[in-house]
């Protein structure tokens, strides 16, 4: 491998997608470890001026020349879920490590056939699940291993899912976000990413009851002005028990708050009780804030991040921020050996978690949940 890591993108449409608004800057702020060298989009016109805009050596025509290329050591797959399994492959086949961005699959099976694709290649496949990186969730876990609470009693979740309210804005991406069949909905996007903290803070699912519904129907598009039809859930609710036996409830509703408080996480214990808000459900995607009381406090108070978890050059913004964490750790594995990055392993266990809530609503019944976390060691 060279001195710095050789990337290339699949899926950057500059100024729009996620590679563009998210990727890009958090790999700028990493260039003494990574450098952009190639980018392949649907068609070699669309990677061409792709690359032309963003300063990008290299356009691929497809995939597979991308990942044939000897300029490139990564890929980074940033486009929608129905995809990725085709460009995980190709990247994987070519010898190639790969950044995909979560949910991993179209469902459990996908997730564990890339996971296999990887393994079996010797490559190492790293999964965006940014919110596990987030410095106060990294806070809050230490908060909860240190005692802060004493033993956790219950947690309890209330959150707003963005996309899937009474209006959509994005009328491009309607047949995307609004249809079950494409794997990228309220229950597997924005709580799948809390998902993947909540098991870091307070432990492994052991059982969950949920329903999973669409209530609304039809939803509109405000760049049309028309009333379409959808399917995937804007209401999901989950209770279970985690870590010891603790029981949690879940509550995810499609839409933006009221106000500034779309998604509010509270966790009692023995001890005290801490609680973590942020502006809606995406809690990879929005600035969070740590409350706390303890003993005898009859208010809960802001608890001030340590310096420590702002360490290093982040982009300011929440988004490349957290997509910067990820990379900066998928660096430290690639160098060092270590397995500090959320890997595909760790991708397919969350993906069993949601497959069980899946299963849970279609039943009506109590699912046990069998899917361990590995809890990511400090960056």
């Amino acid at each position: 491998m060279s001195a710095k890591i050789r990337v290339g993108i699949v899926g950057l449409q500059p100024g729009v997608s996620w590679a563009a608004r998210a990727h890009l800057p958090a790999l700028a702020a990493l260039s003494d470890r990574f450098e952009v060298r190639g980018v392949a989009n649907t068609s070699l016109a669309s990677a061409e001026a792709a690359a032309a805009a963003c300063g990008i050596p290299h356009a691929f025509a497809n995939v597979a020349e991308l990942a044939a290329s000897p300029e490139i050591d990564m890929i980074s797959v940033t486009v929608r879920v129905p995809y990725h399994l085709e460009l995980v492959r190709a990247a994987a086949e070519g010898g190639k490590h790969v950044y995909c961005e979560w949910p991993l699959g179209n469902g459990l099976a996908e997730a564990e056939e890339m996971a296999a694709l990887v393994r079996h290649a010797g490559v190492l496949g790293v999964i965006g699940t940014q919110a596990r990186v987030a410095p106060e969730m990294q806070y809050l876990r230490r908060l909860v291993e240190d005692g802060y609470v004493g033993r956790v009693l219950s947690a309890t979740i209330s959150a707003r899912g963005r996309s899937w309210g009474a209006t959509h804005g994005d009328a491009r991406n309607r047949g995307y976000l609004l249809h079950n069949r494409n794997g990228a909905t309220m229950l597997t996007i924005p709580l799948g990413h809390t998902l993947a903290a909540i098991r870091d803070v307070l432990g492994d699912f052991i059982e969950v009851s949920a329903i999973v519904a669409n209530r609304r129907g039809t939803v509109l598009l405000p760049e049309t002005g028309e009333t379409i039809t959808f399917d995937a859930p804007d209401q999901v609710v989950v209770c279970g028990r985690i870590g010891d036996g603790a029981p949690i409830s879940i509550h995810y509703r499609g839409g933006m708050p009221r106000d500034k408080a779309g998604l509010v996480w509270e966790i009692n214990g023995t001890e005290g009780d801490l609680r973590l808000v942020g502006l809606h459900g995406g809690s990879q995607q929005v600035p969070l804030r740590i409350e706390g009381g303890r003993g005898d406090e009859r208010e809960m108070r802001p608890i001030d991040l340590p310096a420590e978890y702002r360490a290093g050059t982040w982009p300011e913004d929440v988004n490349p921020g957290n997509v910067a964490r990820v990379y900066a750790r998928m660096a430290r594995d690639l160098r060092e050996g270590t397995r500090t990055a959320p890997n595909f392993d760790d991708a397919v266990e969350l993906h069993r978690v949601i497959a069980a809530i899946e299963a849970a609503s279609a039943t009506g019944e109590r699912v046990a949940v069998s899917a361990p976390n590995r809890l990511l060691p400090p960056a």
